[in-house]
């Protein structure tokens, strides 16, 4: 990987790497990592069981993204000092929930490795800018909240279903994020929602063997519906939103991120997590953003401990997936699907902001890309976050918004 320089601090000496690990730093990459292990895992179970996964396959999937994920948090922590953490793309593991209804998965397996090649050949390519000029982030982020939007309204459906589990977490979800930032708030809308289970007697426990489950690997198939399908939209979403977010949130703390490495590293975790039979394990936005901020500590060169905690509780996550697939498959599914939702509450907030900020670029295109992310228009195979891209392109560039970004961008 190309060196670059990680951290313009004007000093020479860096501080011993014991000095990273204190009281805010492991805080701070404890709380990141049970933000990854919760409502995110929930997420890709459900694409799982969309796609009628085994549950070996299922292991083996959470085994490849959260291991991966992991070894990415420490190779960039420890190797450029820097806060950056690896996991997988939480609206990636969504939209794959609608994809993988029409695909079979050794199709979908190819589509991930596919993925990770498309990612490596940007990151060496240095193209990443010229793909941004064609997939402008306001379209992306649209075609995101448009994918995602189905969690929001199944976590009410959920409520409405089973208000005394369902609603009882939504609840704690809501109260904690107002008492409290400590503690990640999905984390105890998770807790409150399995004591609620459990009071109540519906825990699933007859309907499944809680014993350990080991991996079962799948073979890649590859077809090109497969490629558009899934390939097209991981890559817009590896590169113009997680490694995107990932690059922002460093830049505005003052680090100087190493991009071609950062997309180099995406590619080779997508490639490696698709031989295991997960899509993209990358560079984490939403981790990275935790694990560089403030609440890791005032010395900036530091925080990248918080990384290293992140990456290892990672890890440890992957290699006793095992453990937890049959645990939260005896969960009610009320409880599961509203979890996914609180979850996908700051993606979707995000992806809205973006899309649709006032006087941004591409205002009509993103509006177009969303209602087509939202609706189950598919066409040759291909299901509808891969037409939101296009048709969301084609939309701006029909009506002179692509070159009204691009000025937009010259002149910013």
């Amino acid at each position: 990987m190309p060196h670059e320089v990680p951290l313009d601090t004007g000093e020479r000496n860096r501080p011993p790497l014991r000095a990273a690990f204190n009281g805010r730093t492991l805080s701070t990459g404890v709380v990141a990592a049970l933000f990854g292990c919760t409502g995110p895992a929930v997420i890709v179970m459900n694409a799982a069981e969309a796609g009628q996964l085994s549950n070996a396959q299922t292991v083996a999937w959470l085994f490849g993204i959260y291991v991966l994920g992991g070894l990415i948090s420490l190779f960039f922590a420890l190797r450029y000092r820097l806060p950056i953490s690896g996991a997988y793309t939480i609206p990636g593991a969504a939209i794959l929930a609608a994809s993988l209804q029409m695909i079979p998965f050794n199709e979908a397996v190819g589509a991930f490795i596919a993925s990770g090649l498309l990612v490596l050949a940007l990151g060496f390519s240095g193209l990443i800018g010229r793909l941004a000029h064609w997939l402008p982030v306001p379209i992306v982020m649209a075609m995101i909240a448009g994918a995602l939007f189905r969690f929001a309204t199944g976590a009410v459906d959920s409520v409405v279903a089973a208000p005394w589990v369902a609603g009882i977490a939504a609840l704690a979800f809501f109260l904690t994020g107002r008492l409290t930032r400590a503690v990640p708030p999905v984390l105890v809308a998770g807790v409150v929602g399995l004591g609620m289970a459990l009071w109540l007697g519906e825990l699933q426990t007859a309907q499944v063997s809680l014993e350990l489950v080991m991996p079962a690997f799948t073979a890649p198939a590859f077809s090109w519906q497969a490629f558009f399908a899934i390939s097209v939209p991981l890559t817009a979403l590896v590169i113009g939103a997680e490694n995107a977010q990932a690059i922002g949130v460093l830049m505005a703390e003052g680090y100087r991120p190493p991009v071609n490495a950062m997309t180099i590293a995406s590619g080779i975790g997508g490639l490696l997590a698709g031989l295991c039979g997960g899509h993209n394990a990358n560079i984490a936005g939403p981790m990275t953003a935790i694990c560089s901020s403030e609440q890791a500590g005032e010395d900036r060169r530091l925080r990248y401990g918080a990384s290293v905690v992140n990456g290892v509780l990672f890890i440890l996550f992957g290699l006793f997936a095992g453990f937890a697939v049959p645990f939260i498959l005896a969960l009610p599914k009320a409880l599961i699907m509203v979890i996914a939702g609180l979850a996908m509450i700051g993606v979707l907030l995000g992806a809205f902001q973006q899309a649709f900020r006032k006087n941004g670029p591409c205002q009509v295109g993103a509006f177009v890309a969303l209602t087509v992310a939202m609706s189950k228009f598919s066409l040759l195979g291909i299901s509808s976050p891969f037409w939101a891209l296009l048709l969301g392109v084609a939309t701006s560039a029909l009506l002179g918004e692509l070159g009204a970004a691009r000025r937009q961008e010259t002149q910013a």
